[in-house]
């Protein structure tokens, strides 16, 4: 599967909203990205960045700001 070159692509702030919601209600990154999927959202690592991704098609919505690491 090809990978979108996303670039500067930015993420809508109401799923920054819910990602840091869910983040600051999860105990581990492991937990965090479970509860993402139930809203529909995964996190993958492409190029050393970590880029958020709609299921179940995998769409590319951007790149994980630097505030959630």
């Amino acid at each position: 599967m090809a990978h979108a070159d996303i670039g500067g692509a930015m993420i809508d702030a109401p799923v920054l909203d819910i990602l840091a919601r869910e983040k600051s209600n999860s105990l581990s990154n492991r937990e965090w990205k479970f509860r993402l999927k139930g809203y529909g959202y995964a996190i993958k690592d492409v190029a050393g960045a970590q880029v958020v991704t709609k299921l179940p098609q995998g769409i590319e919505l951007g790149v994980l700001p630097a505030s959630f690491h």
